[in-house]
C-alpha cells in the first residue's frame, strides 16, 4: 500500500467517528464496541494497518517539523481506564521525540487556581512544527468541575460570575479560544475515547487482580463510577457545544484497544496530510553555498 493510498484510506476510516457539527450530537448514537468491518479475527490485519499508519505519521511529522509553519494539538478526554495512555504510547511510537510533547493535566495547583482556567493549558501549547498532546485538558472545567460543582469554590471566582449560565459561557470561551488558535496555525483535533461502563469495570478488576497493574488503580476511580450518568451527560453536552469544523471531536470506540488506536492514528494521518506539508525548498543562493561546501569537503583528505 502506497502512502497516498494509506492517506485516502485513513480519511474514510476516521470519518464515521468525526463530529464537526455538534448541535445534533447524541452519545447514544456511538457504540463503544464498534469496530466497523473489523472482526476480532481481524486483529492481526488491524495491527498491520496500524504499523503502516505509524510509519506514515512519522514521515508527515518529519515534514511538519522541517516546515515549521503549523502546529498540531491533540486533545484526549475519557473516563478512567478508557486507554488514553496506551493509545498515545502506541500511535506516537514512531514519532521523533524532539517534535512531540505530551502534557498530562492533573488537579490544578495553587498557582493554577490563581489564574484563569485556560492559563495552564496556554503555557503548554505546542510550538510551530511540533505535535502537542494534552492528556486531559481545559475540558475538565466542563466535566469534572460540572459533575462536582464544589470545585468551583476553589477557583476563587467572584460570586456574581458563578451563575446558571457558567457552562454555556465556558463553551463559548473554549470555542473562541480554539478558533483563535486555528487562525494562528495551531490545528486542533480532539478525541473522546468512548468506553462502556461494563468494559471499564472489567479493566478495573484486571488492575486489582494483577499485581503488576495495582499501581494504576486508585480508590477514587471506583468512586467516580457512581457519577457515570452525570459524566455521560456532561460529555454529550461538551461535544454538542464545542464540535466545530476547525476543531472537531472524534468519538472513538474504546472497548477494543486495538481498534481505538487504529482510529486515532487514521485521524492524525488524515489531519497532517491535509496541511500540504513538504520539506522547505532551497533557493539558488543556498544551492550555491551547498555546492561550495561540498567542493571544500571533497578537496580535504580524511
Amino acid at each position: 500500500m502506497t502512502t497516498k493510498e494509506l492517506i485516502k484510506r485513513a480519511r474514510g476510516f476516521a470519518k464515521p467517528f468525526r463530529v464537526d457539527k455538534g448541535h445534533k450530537f447524541r452519545l447514544r448514537d456511538f457504540d463503544p464496541r464498534d469496530t466497523l468491518d473489523f472482526g476480532s479475527e481481524d486483529k492481526p490485519r488491524a495491527k498491520e494497518v496500524l504499523a503502516l499508519g505509524i510509519e506514515a505519521l512519522a514521515e508527515l511529522q518529519d515534514k511538519l517539523y522541517a516546515q515549521d509553519r503549523w502546529a498540531l494539538l491533540l486533545v484526549f478526554q475519557a473516563m478512567d481506564a478508557a486507554g488514553k495512555d496506551g493509545t498515545i504510547k502506541h500511535v506516537m511510537s514512531g514519532v521523533n521525540p524532539q517534535g512531540c510533547d505530551v502534557v498530562s493535566f492533573k488537579a490544578p495547583s495553587a498557582e493554577d487556581l490563581d489564574h484563569d482556567y485556560l492559563w495552564r493549558c496556554m503555557r503548554s501549547l505546542p510550538e510551530r512544527g511540533k505535535i502537542g498532546i494534552f492528556n486531559r485538558s481545559y475540558y475538565e472545567e466542563t466535566l469534572v468541575v460540572r459533575v462536582h460543582p464544589a470545585f468551583l469554590q476553589g477557583q476563587k471566582l467572584p460570586k456574581e460570575l458563578v451563575t446558571k449560565h457558567i457552562w454555556k459561557e465556558r463553551f463559548e470561551d473554549i470555542r473562541d479560544f480554539e478558533r483563535y488558535l486555528g487562525r494562528n496555525g495551531v490545528v486542533i483535533r480532539k478525541f473522546f475515547l468512548n468506553v462502556s461502563k461494563g468494559e471499564q469495570k472489567r479493566r478495573f478488576l484486571e488492575r486489582l487482580e494483577n499485581p503488576e497493574k495495582n499501581w494504576k488503580f486508585s480508590a477514587n476511580d471506583a468512586k467516580e463510577r457512581g457519577f457515570w450518568g452525570d459524566y455521560m451527560n456532561a460529555y454529550e453536552d461538551m461535544i454538542r457545544h464545542t464540535a466545530t469544523e476547525e476543531a472537531p471531536w472524534y468519538v472513538v470506540p474504546a472497548d477494543n484497544k486495538w481498534f481505538t488506536r487504529l482510529v486515532v492514528a487514521a485521524a492524525v494521518v488524515d489531519t497532517l496530510s491535509s496541511l500540504g506539508l513538504d520539506y522547505p525548498r532551497v533557493d539558488d543562493e543556498k544551492r550555491r553555498q551547498l555546492a561550495v561546501a561540498k567542493r571544500a569537503l571533497l578537496a580535504k583528505k580524511g
